[in-house]
C-alpha cells in the first residue's frame, strides 16, 4: 500500500529539496556519480543524519548539480543497475543492518530525468553498511565512531523519540490510512458521533495525535 508515489508528489519533492541550502546533512545532490559502494554508505550516512536532524527521510537526488541545485538530468537507472552479477537494490539491501525499505523513483523534472533515493531515519539503533555505521559531517559523509559527540548525540534521539512519532507509512491516502485505523472505536470510546465525512474524521484524529 505504500507503494509509488504519484508523479506530481515526486516534481514538488524535487522542487522543493533544491531550494534546501547547499549543506544539508540529510540531503546529497549527484548527477551521474552512481557508485554502488557510495550509494550504500549514503543510506547508512543519510538515514542516521535524518533522525539527528528530526527528517522523516534522507535522499540523494541523482540529476541535480550539488553546487548550484541545478536540475540537469542523470544517465543513472537504478532498475537496471547490476553490482556483479546481482541486482543494485538485492545487493544494498542484504548489505544493510537494521534493513531499511529504501526506494529508487524516477521521474522527469522540469524535462530531464532525474532519481531520487528515499531513505527512511533510522530508529532504535544506527545504520550500518557492510558492518559500519556512517554519518553526514557537513557536506562529507563520514564514519560514525570518528566522530563520538555526534554518535553520542544520535543515541539520545533513540532513546527520547517515542516509537509513536515514528512515520508508520509512507504515501498512503487517506482512504489508505482509514482501511489501516480502527477510527470508530476512536470516537466510540469518546462518546462522540462518528462523522460523516473522510476529511472530518482525519482532522479529529490528527487533533487527538
Amino acid at each position: 500500500m505504500n507503494g509509488n508515489p504519484a508523479p506530481e508528489y515526486l516534481r514538488s519533492l524535487v522542487a522543493e529539496l533544491c531550494k534546501l541550502p547547499v549543506e544539508t546533512g540529510w540531503v546529497e545532490f549527484k548527477e551521474n556519480n552512481a557508485n554502488p559502494q557510495d550509494i550504500g554508505e549514503y543510506l547508512s550516512a543519510l538515514s542516521n543524519a535524518a533522525a539527528l536532524q528530526g527528517q522523516a527521510n534522507g535522499y540523494v537526488v541523482w540529476g541535480v548539480k550539488d553546487a548550484t541545485h541545478e536540475v540537469v538530468g542523470t544517465s543513472f537507472h537504478p532498475g537496471k543497475s547490476k553490482f556483479g552479477n546481482e541486482d543494485l537494490v538485492n545487493w544494498l539491501t542484504r548489505l544493510l543492518s537494521p534493513k531499511l525499505h529504501f526506494q529508487f523513483h524516477e521521474l522527469t523534472h522540469e524535462g530531464k530525468p532525474v532519481v531520487i533515493l528515499e531513505i527512511p531515519r533510522a530508529h532504535g539503533r544506527p545504520v550500518q553498511f557492510q558492518g559500519v555505521e556512517f554519518i553526514r559531517v557537513g557536506s562529507y559523509r563520514q564514519k560514525l565512531k570518528d566522530h563520538p559527540q555526534v554518535e553520542q548525540s544520535l543515541w539520545r534521539v533513540f532513546d527520547t523519540t517515542p516509537f509513536e512519532e515514528l512515520l508508520a507509512l509512507r504515501h498512503a491516502d487517506s482512504a489508505d490510512v482509514l482501511l489501516l485505523l480502527d477510527y470508530p472505536a476512536f470516537f466510540e470510546l469518546l462518546e462522540q458521533p462518528l462523522p460523516t465525512d473522510r476529511e472530518t474524521i482525519l482532522a479529529r484524529l490528527a487533533a487527538d495525535r
